[in-house]
């Protein structure tokens, strides 16, 4: 009854209601169609890392825990089922280089992640497993954008990566909600809010941005804000840590499904 009342009066729509507007889209398209699809995906992978260590650390305060080991579980589905796509794709030796390093990156996410229970101590090798696979995510995403040549598609990049920025602010807050580098997970939080409200911007004011794509914006211009206060009240002695967490993943989770969107539809344009 308690989270019911939270996620009510929060106004989110729940994890699980974010998890299925992003991942049947997922599903329905299981092989890369061509360069705007491949930079679609390659910066989901780049959100997928993000999403699934805020998944662990979800866990690890031990809030959420169905809904964040369904968005855990799924996504390392999706993950190497996209791994795997992005690599047959390849259209340059150099791109499949890439790849063959994000698949040994990956192998050791996936055991930090899968091969220890779920708690502070795990948090440091974690979040270091994390950023290589990022890395080399980004790394795969710009090296498409470059085989693409179309403006649009730095467009496609840009709005996939607020996907990963969205899940990484609320990484690095359940990190710093467990003490775990709180000072450096703070900055990061900084910079990344930064980006993402610059990003927006551009986004809403690009000459391709439809108007469906802008009213699009204006929805996750609303999901921010409930994420947004999510992240300010981090820290906050007075308020629930339950409350905190679940406040944090629900709304990345629904800040996420519209970014998803909106990547999907400049990606359209593309093609």
């Amino acid at each position: 009854m308690q989270r019911r009342a939270l996620l009510s009066a929060a106004g989110c729509t729940t994890a699980w209601g974010a998890m299925g507007l992003l991942m049947p889209g997922a599903k329905a398209n299981a092989q890369v169609n061509d360069l705007n699809d491949a930079i679609n995906k390659a910066g989901r992978q780049r959100m997928l890392s993000q999403r699934m260590a805020k998944a662990w650390l979800t866990l690890a305060h031990q809030a959420d825990t169905p809904a964040a080991r369904n968005v855990m579980d799924q996504s390392v589905t999706l993950f190497e089922r996209q791994l795997a796509e992005l690599k047959a794709f390849a259209p340059t030796p150099a791109i499949r280089e890439t790849y063959d390093k994000l698949g040994s990156a990956w192998t050791a996410q996936k055991a930090a992640l899968m091969g220890t229970v779920p708690s502070r101590d795990g948090a440091a090798a974690l979040l270091q497993a994390d950023a290589r696979v990022l890395a080399l995510a980004h790394q795969g995403t710009v090296q498409y954008e470059t085989a693409s040549g179309k403006p649009v598609g730095r467009l496609v990049n840009m709005a996939g990566r607020q996907r990963m920025l969205s899940q990484r602010m609320a990484k690095f807050c359940l990190a710093a909600m467990l003490s775990v580098d709180a000072a450096a997970a703070t900055a990061e939080i900084a910079k990344a809010r930064t980006e993402f409200l610059a990003a927006n911007e551009v986004l809403r004011n690009a000459p391709e941005a439809t108007l469906r794509i802008r009213q699009e914006l204006l929805l996750a211009d609303g999901q921010w804000v409930f994420f947004d206060a999510a992240l300010q009240r981090m820290g906050n002695a007075s308020q629930n840590s339950f409350r905190q967490v679940s406040e944090v993943f629900v709304s990345s989770e629904n800040l996420l499904a519209s970014m998803d969107r909106i990547t999907g539809m400049y990606a359209a344009l593309a093609a």
